[in-house]
Formats: structure tokens, sequence, C-alpha cells
């Protein structure tokens, strides 16, 4: 199989030497684009909205400022981004509450892993301003057909009450959006991750950006070229996310 545009500028791209997160434009965002994106440590940000002549502006005058690789393919607005510093999850330093603690025990909930995927992704675009578009779900939905995206689901009987979603490179998931429709929802969503990546053998979560909600579950930030250390040395690790609808109460720690 050809390699697309993407991949080839990617295998070449210097993420950790970029002067600012955004570290190219332009592209496209197939199954092989995504993959090859992640593999150097950067992920698409497209900005929400209709205005293709602003955007197209934005792109060029971004690429002559900041001396970017313009990407060749079918959309030259795609923004690509490696954030410095970078936010990540160390799984042993997962932080669960006692508030959290007693909702796994008590919810009745389950989760699974790949389930309902598209309705994930959905539940997630449900909000004003997102960045997730029309055209950023069909391309997730489509690294995700080829195994490359996963989502998490969480479940009140048959009603999805949370879950996210987000790529898997080898040993290193990176999130990309979660949503509740009932209290702690998400928040159960990335413990039933974190215990699925432990037994399938990954070994770092990339949360990307720092947040409040985050940094109580024990979210830290690392330098980029740290960042993107790791990921070289974890990107190739033969790694799974185990199936199955389970009990969430089997979560709780020890």
């Amino acid at each position: 199989m050809t390699a697309s545009p993407l991949a080839e500028v990617m295998a070449g791209l210097d993420v950790v030497g970029a002067r600012r997160e955004l570290v190219a434009v332009g592209g496209t965002l197939e199954p092989a684009a995504l993959r090859a994106a992640y593999r150097a440590g950067c992920f698409p940000w497209p900005t929400p909205g209709d205005d293709e002549e602003g955007l197209l502006r934005w792109a060029r005058r971004a690429s002559r400022r900041e001396r970017l690789p313009v990407v060749p393919g079918d959309d030259p607005t795609t923004p690509w981004v490696s954030p410095e510093p970078r936010a990540v999850l160390l799984l042993d330093q997962l932080r669960v509450s006692r508030s959290l603690r007693r909702r796994l025990r008590a919810s009745g909930w389950h989760a699974s892993v790949d389930e309902a995927f598209d309705d994930v992704v959905a539940g997630c675009a449900a909000r004003d301003g997102t960045w997730i578009t029309g055209r950023m779900r069909a391309a997730y939905g489509a690294l995700h057909r080829e195994g490359g995206a996963h989502s998490v689901e969480v479940w009140d009987g048959d009603r999805l009450v949370g879950g996210l979603y987000g790529v898997r490179t080898g040993a290193v998931f990176s999130g990309e959006s979660m949503f509740h429709r009932e209290d702690d929802a998400s928040k159960v969503a990335l413990v039933a991750l974190v215990g699925r990546m432990r037994e399938g053998g990954l070994r770092l979560l990339d949360t990307q950006q720092e947040t409040g909600h985050m940094t109580s579950l024990g979210q830290v930030v690392v330098a980029r070229r740290d960042y993107v250390e790791a990921v070289h040395r974890l990107r190739d690790v033969p790694t799974h996310l185990p199936r199955g609808r389970r009990p969430v109460s089997e979560l709780l720690p020890a």
C-alpha cells in the first residue's frame, strides 16, 4: 500500500523542534494519516465553523509565519498540534477518590470496549463549540473500523451513560474526548480504560492537555521531548484492549 502524503511528511517531521504547538497544516484525515500523526506525537485539532475561506487564509498565514510544513491533501486547513508540555497519566498513578469508589461499588453499572464507538463519539460531540466536526467523526470512525481507534462505554442496563474514545498506538493510548450523562460516568470510563490498558499491555495514557478534571485523577505534565521519545519507544509494542461487558464494581482498587 502506498503511504499517504501525510505519512511521508510525518516520518520526517521534527515535532520536538517545532517552535509552537502547531507543527503542520493541511493533509487528509484518512486512517493512514491519523496513524502517522499519532506515531509522530501529534494529532489534528480542527477549528469548528464553516468559514472555509477564513480557515484557508489562516492556514496560509500560519504556514508562512511559523514556517510550518504544508501537507498535501484534500484539506489544506487541518491543524496538526503537539502540546508543550504534554499531559499524560501514568497507569500506576491513577487516583480514585472515595466518592468515585462509592460510585464503582454501588452504581450497578457495566463497562465495555468497542461496543458503541459511534454513539460514544456522538456523545462527546454533543456540546457547544465542539471541535469534533462531522469530518472528524467520520475519520475516527474509519480508523476504528481498521482497529486503530477504540471506545469505552459505561452502561446503566442498556442505557449509555458515559464513555470516552481515543487512539491506540502500540503501548500508548491517546484519549480524545469523554462525556457523561450521569455523575462520574466519564471518570468510571477512565478507570475502566486504565484497567483494560494494564490487562492488554499498554503503558502510557496520553491526555494531551492539562485539565482540572484529569489532574484530580492523577494527570501530570511532561516535556514534549520526553513524550515523543516515549512514543517512539512504545509505538511498535504489540498490545490489545480486552473487550466484553464487565461490572464496574470489579474496578475497585485494592
